[in-house]
């Protein structure tokens, strides 16, 4: 599922409505986390709010539509809860009732795209204090409507709109479950009254903050005038699902995460660029059970994460040592800095594995985009988004002309360094280094006497590119060649991953080949290649394998 922009959302035309519930007066008071003092207390501002985009599964009423959205309301207590400011300019925040409401049409002007006129719904609705602060918007279209769904990020986070389409969806088919979760409340409750952090927390803390200068993390290269401006949006694919599952498989090789590996490339890439090593704030989740995989709210906090040298396995320890650090209360930790430091430049970066988490939508039937708002920046955020169709990154940074500079390069390095690891695989076979990679265009001439065809003929190496080019624009094809140490093409494999039905939907791996030149027959090649491709399917979630030629 892909993270974008408002701007760079792919929305159909059509009637844009959003629905406006019934919400009361303010009542009871709420505990304020640290993290909503911080957004909240930053002020009524455009840009606040984060979004998910679905296309239904198939058409839907608004009367359908507007029942199972106060079921989701009435289910998630941060979306019945409201932000104030107290007579000393102090956060509060307090429950409201939601209750029935009305469906407003917003007209698109000549010439204003559907975004626009979204992100003006969304920039009003979805603001700090709105009242509530989130927004459910439709777009009629056919054949099937889309829904969009915004909160201000006091609310949510980017799990949290997962929970929140999944109980759209199930409430729409009347299955959503009589229990709640547990409300976010609780869980800000039970961190105030956490104890103390050690005191080995709370030295890491001052050292990291003291190393700079009492300031959070900086990007390590210049941004340009250290003011707030319009920020630039860069949305970049790394690499699809075959070249995610070799980038995890060197990851694991190494014994580390493909997390850890991707730190210890961001090391590598800012100690070339910068001569620096890599610091920056790595927001972590506080989650820490399972009580609340299925609530709403901002369980986002942040820690820092300090990688001295490229080595994965010290960008594991850092990794290690960043999630220790966030998971105590920040309040307690900052308080000898006022909070959180307010720092020009700021550096920050995200991860996240959708894969691994324990609550999932259909994103590829759905068409589901996380769509992040249009906001004035002086900082960068990278976010890394993992999921079944491979690995791409965003990045926000303050659009100057020393910060494209300078943020494009590093970026185009990191995501070059990434493809590097995913592109070729070691093996040893017959006594020989040998390295298998993903199969091209420049490729053919060579797999053609492979295959007992005649590279000679034009009209044959013409089928076979044809053939290609089918291959690799399917995810679930994979034609692999291995060349030795002296660049010589000594085998290829196709790979293809085909979901059965009649058992239950598993993935079944089909092997063909490998096919292997007469001098290397006689070698394990042939044992080692089968056994890379059943590892390789594994890792795409394969149950069966087969040998198909």
């Amino acid at each position: 599922m892909r993270l974008t922009h408002v701007d760079q959302l792919n929305l159909p035309f059509g009637t844009l409505s959003s629905y406006h519930p019934y919400a009361s007066a303010p009542g009871e008071a709420v505990p304020v986390s640290f993290d909503q003092q911080r957004h909240v207390g930053a002020g009524e501002r455009p840009g606040s709010w984060m979004a998910i985009s679905v296309s239904m599964p198939k058409a839907v009423s608004r009367e359908e539509l507007e029942r199972a959205w106060l079921e989701v309301i009435e289910r998630h207590g941060t979306l019945r809860t409201v932000f104030s400011t107290g007579m000393g300019g102090e956060v509060q925040q307090h429950r409201i009732d939601v209750g029935p409401g009305k469906w407003i049409d917003h007209a698109v002007a000549p010439g204003e795209s559907i975004n626009e006129a979204l992100r003006a719904v969304l920039n009003r609705q979805c603001s700090p204090y709105s009242r509530p602060a989130h927004s459910l918007c439709i777009i009629d279209a056919h054949p099937r409507p889309t829904v969009i769904i915004g909160s201000d990020h006091s609310h949510v986070d980017m799990w949290s709109m997962l929970v929140i389409v999944r109980d759209l969806l199930a409430a729409l088919d009347m299955e959503l479950p009589v229990e709640p979760p547990l409300a976010f409340e609780s869980h800000t409750a039970e961190l105030l009254a956490a104890p103390p952090a050690p005191e080995q927390i709370h030295q890491r803390w001052r050292e990291i903050l003291e190393a700079g200068g009492g300031k959070m993390p900086q990007f390590p290269l210049p941004l340009g005038d250290a003011i707030s401006m319009p920020e630039r949006v860069e949305v970049r694919d790394i690499f699809g699902v075959n070249g995610l599952a070799i980038y995890s498989a060197r990851a694991r090789a190494q014994q580390v995460s493909s997390l850890a590996l991707t730190i210890s490339v961001m090391a590598d890439v800012t100690a070339a660029l910068a001569d620096l090593p890599l610091r920056a704030v790595f927001p972590v989740h506080s989650r820490f059970d399972q009580r609340w995989h299925d609530s709403v709210g901002w369980f986002i906090t942040n820690s820092v994460i300090e990688v001295p040298d490229s080595d994965p396995h010290t960008a594991a320890q850092a990794v290690r040592e960043a999630v220790s650090l966030g998971s105590y209360p920040l309040a307690e930790l900052l308080e000898p800095w006022g909070g959180m430091p307010e720092t020009p430049g700021m550096f920050a970066i995200s991860w996240l594995d959708l894969r691994r988490l324990p609550v999932s939508i259909d994103d590829i039937g759905l068409q589901a985009q996380y769509v992040s708002a249009s906001l004035r920046t002086d900082g960068v955020m990278l976010w890394f988004i993992l999921d079944r169709s491979g690995a791409h990154l965003r990045c926000r940074y303050p659009d100057s002309l020393v910060a494209r500079e300078n943020v494009g390069r590093w970026i185009d390095a990191i995501v070059a360094r990434m493809r590097a690891e995913a592109g070729t695989v070691n093996l040893q076979a017959g006594g020989e280094q040998l390295t298998l990679r993903h199969g091209t265009r420049a490729d053919i001439s060579e797999i053609a006497p492979l295959l007992a065809r005649n590279a000679a003929d034009p009209c044959e190496l013409v089928d076979l590119e044809h053939a290609l080019d089918l291959l690799t624009h399917e995810s679930s094809h994979f034609l692999a060649v291995v060349r030795n140490a002296r660049g010589r093409m000594i085998a290829a494999m196709q790979l293809t991953i085909v979901p059965e039905f009649s058992r239950g939907g598993a993935l079944h791996l089909h092997i063909e080949g490998p096919f292997i030149i007469p001098e290397y027959r006689t070698t394990d090649l042939d044992k080692k290649l089968r056994a890379w491709a059943v590892e390789h399917g594994r890792a795409r979630g394969v149950k069966i394998e087969e040998v198909v030629g």
